[in-house]
C-alpha cells in the first residue's frame, strides 16, 4: 500500500488570534457551543469544533484581517442563523450585497453565506452549500 502524497487525508487545524481572552472564551465556548479543550497560556486556547481543533492564539493586538478568518458548513442555515442570534451573536450586513433580513446572502452558485464578529472583531461565517449535500 503506498502512501498518499499531500495533506487531503489529513484534518485541518484553524487558528484565529484573540486579544480578549476571557471574553473570547466565553463567546467561543458558551455562545457558539465549541469543547474547550485546553488553555495554554501565554499561547492559546484550544477548542474542539466537531472533530477539528481550533487554536485561538493570544496575542498583544490582531494583526490585519481581509475577509473571513473562520466558517462552518451548516446543513440549514436559516435555522443556525436564529440560533446563534438568539444566542447573542449580531450578523453583519454589508451595502450592496442583497442580503435577506436575517443578513444571509445567495451566491451566484447558490449558496448562502451568513458573516458576524468574534469579540476581537475577527469575521466568522455559517455557510449552507447545495451542491455539497448528497
Amino acid at each position: 500500500m503506498s502512501q498518499q502524497s499531500g495533506l487531503g487525508n489529513y484534518n485541518i487545524i484553524g487558528f484565529v488570534s484573540i486579544v480578549d481572552v476571557p471574553r473570547a472564551r466565553d463567546f467561543y465556548k458558551d455562545t457558539l457551543g465549541l469543547r474547550l479543550v485546553m488553555e495554554e497560556p501565554p499561547f492559546a486556547l484550544v477548542f474542539e469544533a466537531n472533530g477539528i481543533m481550533l487554536r485561538l492564539g493570544m496575542a498583544k493586538e490582531l494583526p490585519p484581517a481581509h475577509g473571513t478568518v473562520l466558517g462552518w458548513q451548516v446543513p440549514e442555515i436559516t435555522a443556525t442563523v436564529r440560533n446563534l442570534a438568539q444566542a447573542g451573536v449580531r450578523f453583519e450586513h454589508y451595502g450592496g450585497m442583497n442580503q435577506d433580513e436575517l443578513g444571509i446572502w445567495t451566491s451566484p452558485t447558490g449558496a448562502k453565506v451568513a458573516w458576524f464578529k468574534d469579540p476581537d472583531g475577527n469575521t466568522l461565517s455559517v455557510s449552507e452549500h447545495p451542491e455539497l449535500k448528497k
